[in-house]
């Protein structure tokens, strides 16, 4: 049997907290593995629990969840495999969200979303093929897209046409049922490239790819 999906929440609000962890716990495939009500006392919880998913709250007391996350992300300590972490946030257009983003985080939530939804973020998180709200975070980054672009990286001409296709429909935040239907691919086939892409570009995910299009002037 595949071990449970290991989780840690970081938020300030106990009841907050309390209902989360009811709802992740209520799956056989997810365990919530520790809590914190602030930044520094989740980075401390992080590290000694070793989760797979952490749900960060941004604003709270003590240390917020944007120095939080970027202190756990750049810890070498977990070597190659850092914990994926998902922001949780009240504004569905939040500029910390995209700061966080920019330093590693995996997505954001929104701290309303359904159930069912959030389940499913963690499950996509953790398995790394995809990413929450691809198109919520390409208007992320074009509301709070920088003003002067970065100069494309070398890597960036290791795409092939085809891959370039892709990319620029990824980046759109399309999925990859959308993109197998526009470009009349199987979704197999769209998975397949957009790992290549990822792979060529050293991009963790799809979410570091929209990033990666908005800081260089090709989204």
């Amino acid at each position: 049997m595949t071990a449970p999906i290991r989780v840690v929440l970081v938020d300030d609000q106990a009841l907050f907290r309390a209902g989360i962890r009811m709802v992740i716990d209520s799956q056989p495939d997810l365990e919530v593995v520790g809590e914190a009500g602030d930044g520094a006392e989740g980075v401390r919880v992080v590290r000694a629990a070793l989760p797979d998913v952490v749900l960060m709250d941004i604003r709270m007391p003590v240390q917020d969840g944007l120095a939080a996350t970027a202190e756990l992300l750049a810890d070498p300590s977990f070597g190659e495999h850092p914990p994926r972490v998902v922001m949780l946030t009240t504004f569905d257009l939040d500029e910390a969200a995209a700061r966080a983003i920019r330093q590693g985080a995996s997505g954001f939530l929104l701290k309303d979303a359904d159930p069912e939804f959030l389940l499913a973020a963690i499950r996509t998180v953790h398995a790394g093929s995809a990413v929450i709200a691809a198109s919520a975070t390409r208007d992320l980054f074009a509301h709070f897209a920088a003003p002067a672009a970065a100069p494309t990286p070398a890597a960036f001409g290791e795409l092939t046409e085809r891959e370039r296709e892709i990319f620029a429909l990824a980046a759109r935040g399309l999925s990859n049922a959308e993109i197998a239907q526009r470009e009349f691919l199987s979704e197999a086939t769209v998975k397949t490239h957009i790992s290549r892409i990822l792979a060529k570009l050293a991009l963790r995910d799809r979410v570091q790819l929209v990033v990666f299009a908005f800081e260089h002037g090709l989204a």
